[in-house]
């Protein structure tokens, strides 16, 4: 495995889309954000032809770059999904990798007073622009989305809030199932907040000042910090966290509105626009530390529950944790791609 990028057969190109969706945003984080469009081989040489398209969320603390990181042995996931359409694996496709990076660490994807309209921003201002510059298949037919864990989540919910634009998924050990997922999360920053006496604001100047992820603290508080101003930000834009800091005691009224947006929650309310999805893939690790390959079973099973076609649906739980899971993602994309190009 060669230690250094490869020629692509298809073409990446790199875009700033200034965003009114983000301007003015809580955190004070950029409102122009970059957007990468892969275009497939031949794309320049077939002027009449359309194409579906398949966007790409990252996983909490990912922003979009970090789709070109190369890790040892492993080819990136930007090579990989060139292999797919170079090798004729799928039909070809245009593909979005989408940035959603915050100040915290990440969006979730959802419009919130304490992070910005991360969900607006994608559906009303991404997706459009794509649709402009691009000889898209233009319709939700033929658009789907993708993501691990936190992009796995977005991925999940987008088609169910905007059935209108998205008619198929792949998820990646996506957060849901949340009493297992975050619950069990809630007791280590609980601990972990003791030096700070039980101040996240604390701990987030703290964390601010110095080089990131030198305290164990760190990596708890980041997820619980980015998870609540997603989830349970008041209008004001002030975050509720979903426990007690001192006494780790759940306040059940926050701890609602995250399960509000749990994606197995959100199935029985989304049925139809569910049912209409053309291509739900689900996968995850069986050693996943945060027990995302129960929350992939569970969503599975509420497809069942009302009603969604075994056809409709690939779902598979493999050996693995929640990291280096990356190779599946060229897998997802070229089945995503088969379902989405016809029809």
């Amino acid at each position: 495995m060669l230690p250094w990028s490869a020629d692509l057969a298809g073409v990446i190109n790199e875009h700033v889309i200034v965003s009114e969706m983000l301007r003015g945003n809580p955190l004070g984080d950029p409102h122009e954000r970059p957007l990468w469009v892969y275009t497939p081989p031949g794309y320049a040489d077939e002027p009449g032809r359309r194409y579906p398209a398949v966007y790409v969320l990252q996983g909490y603390t990912g922003h979009l770059t970090m789709w070109g990181n190369r890790s040892a042995f492993r080819q990136p996931f930007t090579e990989t999904a060139d292999a797919v359409f170079a090798a004729g694996h799928a039909p070809p496709a245009i593909v979005v990798y989408v940035d959603a990076w915050t100040s915290y660490g990440g969006s979730q994807f959802v419009d919130s007073p304490g992070t910005g309209r991360y969900h607006s921003y994608l559906c009303e201002e991404v997706v459009p622009s794509v649709d402009a510059a691009y000889r898209t298949l233009a319709d939700r037919n033929h658009r789907a989305i993708m993501g691990k864990s936190s992009g796995g989540f977005g991925a999940m919910i987008t088609p169910m809030l905007r059935p209108d634009l998205f008619g198929g998924l792949a998820t990646h050990a996506g957060d849901s199932l949340y009493e297992y997922c975050y619950l069990k999360d809630f007791g280590t920053a609980v601990r972990a907040l003791r030096g700070y006496d039980g101040d996240i604001w604390a701990w987030w100047r703290d964390f601010r000042s110095r080089v990131s992820f030198t305290n164990p603290a760190d990596v708890p508080l980041v997820l619980v910090l980015g998870v609540a101003a997603a989830f349970s930000a008041n209008p004001d834009g002030s975050v509720e966290l979903p426990f007690d800091p001192q006494t780790g005691a759940v306040r059940p009224v926050v701890w609602q509105r995250w399960l509000a947006l749990d994606p197995v929650r959100m199935v029985p309310r989304y049925v139809d626009a569910v049912r209409s999805l053309r291509a739900i893939w689900i996968d995850a690790g069986t050693r996943d530390e945060h027990f995302l390959d129960i929350g992939a079973a569970a969503f599975r099973e509420e497809l069942r529950v009302i009603g969604v076609k075994d056809d409709v649906i690939r779902f598979e739980l493999f050996d693995a944790s929640h990291s280096g899971i990356d190779y599946r993602y060229p897998l997802s994309l070229a089945w995503l791609c088969q379902r989405m190009a016809n029809g």
